[in-house]
């Protein structure tokens, strides 16, 4: 017998091609229905016919957004009652944004910036959470122009300003829970603990403020499955004492740390939802909206960014010994500053594989090739721009490619144009149909 998992994917409820050609409208975007090494080696054949082009190597992401379907799909299986909010700041990309809008997501917002970009696919205002707990004033008046009324706050100061400029607002009161086996601990800046909760609610209701629900994070790369149950206690507990203040909340906020398919051993995506799911249903009647803001669970393992190799250098382990092998350094052309800034704001680690060598395509091949002791290092004059101090690679060549998987999350958003290397373009692809 079929999984619910297993039959939602060969049945789609979703008619795919119109999705796609719901897309944004650029004579510059084109979605290929491709796999994703058959979009990489087009791209490279392109380039080697076109060799003495301007720019003609510079790097590019494989962007496949079929695999953001198979994530909705999967999400709505496992976690059916639990809607997801799309976490925009993960990764902005335009065709993700516009195709989550078409599935039906929510988004989880931070900015004016990322609420305009929704509100311009369409996405009716009561999809949007305004999730970030320190708003500037000239954002919150922006929102409630726009009638984007749920927002969050963790803290006094929070409620005046909320009651200045925008006293209609429905309020999502963020705790404080614990995120120590998170990779980004995110309670270190945000989330009331719970002694102050009391004080909070009352000081709302002595503004007339509406505060309709609760919300958390975990912290972001969440270890610890277990992690979750833990917060959906303490937020009831909340529910609780907020019911016996005279308050009737029916809103409740899981927030993000969904690890994505990428992740296929420790805490995975099913072992999270055997947790939330079965808690939240045990502890929150039905007429409690729940919501989530996945981010990377729905981007991570989308995108794959392609480099081309610039440079290499040799260096001789040790010079007294005639026998010894050599280690290489080699440079290509995005890094810490663009695309792999991941590395140091996401504490990811990121493996380099052959793409291209000598000419010949190589995507998802082992070489029989000697490997050596090598490092990888990005295009800028900054030492610190190193994106794998130690891998095991070929004798490469400049003008051969190395390609990194899962690479969606947290990678383009934050990429600088730092010694004026440009951001790295995104070609589509969708394996889903």
């Amino acid at each position: 017998m079929l999984t619910d998992l297993e039959t939602v994917v060969i049945n789609p409820p979703y008619n795919v091609g119109a999705l796609f050609k719901s897309a944004p409208s650029s004579p510059d975007i084109s979605v290929h229905n491709r796999s994703v090494s058959e979009v990489f080696q087009q791209r490279l054949e392109s380039i080697t016919n076109q060799k003495w082009e301007s720019d003609q190597e510079n790097a590019f992401f494989v962007g496949d957004l079929g695999e953001v379907v198979r994530q909705h799909i999967r999400w709505k299986s496992l976690l059916p009652r639990i809607e997801p909010f799309y976490a925009i700041k993960c990764n902005p990309d335009p065709m993700v944004v516009q195709l989550l809008a078409s599935l039906g997501c929510g988004f989880d917002c931070a900015s004016k910036q990322e609420i305009q970009q929704v509100l311009d696919v369409g996405v009716d205002p009561s999809r949007i959470i305004y999730a970030n707990p320190c708003k500037q004033a000239s954002f919150i008046r922006y929102s409630a122009q726009q009638n984007v009324s749920r927002m969050t706050f963790d803290n006094a100061e929070e409620l005046f300003k909320i009651k200045k400029y925008y006293p209609d607002a429905e309020l999502v009161l963020r705790i404080l829970t614990d995120d120590s086996m998170s990779l980004c601990q995110l309670g270190l800046k945000f989330g009331a603990p719970l002694h102050t909760v009391q004080h909070l609610l009352q000081l709302a209701k002595e503004l007339n403020l509406n505060v309709i629900g609760v919300s958390f994070h975990v912290g972001s790369g969440c270890l610890d499955e277990n992690a979750f149950g833990d917060a959906v206690v303490r937020a009831k507990n909340v529910f609780d004492q907020a019911k016996a203040m005279g308050y009737d909340f029916k809103f409740l906020d899981v927030g993000g740390g969904f690890p994505g398919a990428d992740v296929k051993n420790g805490i995975t995506f099913e072992k999270v939802a055997a947790v939330l799911g079965p808690i939240v249903d045990r502890l929150f009647p039905k007429d409690v909206r729940v919501i989530a803001e996945p981010g990377r669970y729905y981007v991570a393992s989308a995108f794959n960014l392609a480099v081309n190799v610039i440079g290499r250098r040799t260096n001789m382990a040790h010079q007294d010994q005639t026998d010894a092998s050599p280690e290489y350094m080699y440079y290509v052309n995005d890094g810490m500053y663009g695309s792999f800034n991941c590395i140091i704001f996401d504490h990811q680690v990121v493996h380099p594989k052959v793409l291209m060598k000598n000419e010949l395509f190589a995507y998802g091949q082992d070489l029989p090739e000697a490997q050596y002791e090598s490092s990888v290092w990005g295009p800028t004059c900054d030492s610190i721009d190193c994106l794998n101090k130690s891998a095991r690679l070929p004798k490469l060549e400049p003008g051969d490619w190395l390609y990194f998987e899962n690479m969606g999350a947290y990678t383009i958003c934050a990429a600088s144009q730092f010694n004026g290397f440009r951001k790295s373009e995104v070609l589509y692809t969708n394996t889903f149909c």
